[in-house]
């Protein structure tokens, strides 16, 4: 396992912080046992948290050139049909996938083709889960299609404690499935809209893998 490169100035700026309030600890209340014990626990604790954020397992991806391969780890809040109103401006149906602060925060594309659209928007900070975050809050918005002519719309969304979305794909990228396309910080959302009718292989509530779990499968 290897940290991802968006890792390196959080934890650094963490370790940084660790050693000035151990320092200032130890120096003004070096005689207070319980203080310093609770301090030197809690830097430990905290320094875990973060590095196990940033872990990037070594994984062996699936792939299938009909298949949507699942974009990122956490669990499924959402299988339904909604209207997308950005791109396709039509019914689509809405594969949602909630990380939380202890799931591996890499992105990846749900499939191979060619990047046709992409949007970055500014936004509020709501709840992961709330239904609202899909439209208010910051997000992106990437469209990539199939060389069968299928477009597959994925969104990454901000939630309440993520702060920061980072994205690796522009218009007229060709992007090859299972590959990183960004990284979101601290809890967060990726809703996958899919034409009507597709084939969805994941349940309610399910536990998915970024790269592993297979989604859907494509007409």
């Amino acid at each position: 396992m290897t940290i991802h490169k968006e890792g390196y100035t959080t934890i650094a700026l963490s370790i940084l912080f660790i050693f000035v309030i151990n320092a200032v600890v130890d120096y003004k209340y070096h005689d207070i046992t319980w203080l310093r014990w609770f301090i030197y626990i809690f830097s430990a604790v905290l320094f875990i948290i973060v590095l196990q954020f940033f872990r990037n397992p070594s994984r062996s991806f699936s792939s299938g050139d009909n298949l949507v391969i699942c974009p990122a780890d956490g669990k499924v809040v959402v299988i339904e049909e909604t209207e997308e109103g950005e791109y396709f401006k039509d019914k689509r149906l809405q594969v949602s996938i909630f990380m939380s602060p202890v799931n591996v925060h890499i992105n990846r594309n749900p499939i191979s083709g060619v990047v046709k659209f992409f949007k970055y928007h500014p936004g509020k900070y709501l709840a992961a889960w709330n239904p609202k975050s899909s439209t208010e809050n910051e997000r992106t918005t990437t469209v990539v299609e199939h060389k069968n002519g299928t477009p597959v719309l994925f969104r990454q969304i901000a939630g309440a404690l993520a702060r920061r979305i980072v994205w690796y794909v522009k218009e007229g990228d060709q992007v090859i499935q299972t590959e990183q396309f960004g990284f979101i910080k601290f809890g967060s959302r990726v809703d996958v809209f899919l034409p009507v009718g597709t084939k969805v292989n994941v349940e309610l509530n399910q536990v998915v893998k970024g790269g592993i779990t297979t989604l859907a499968t494509l007409s």
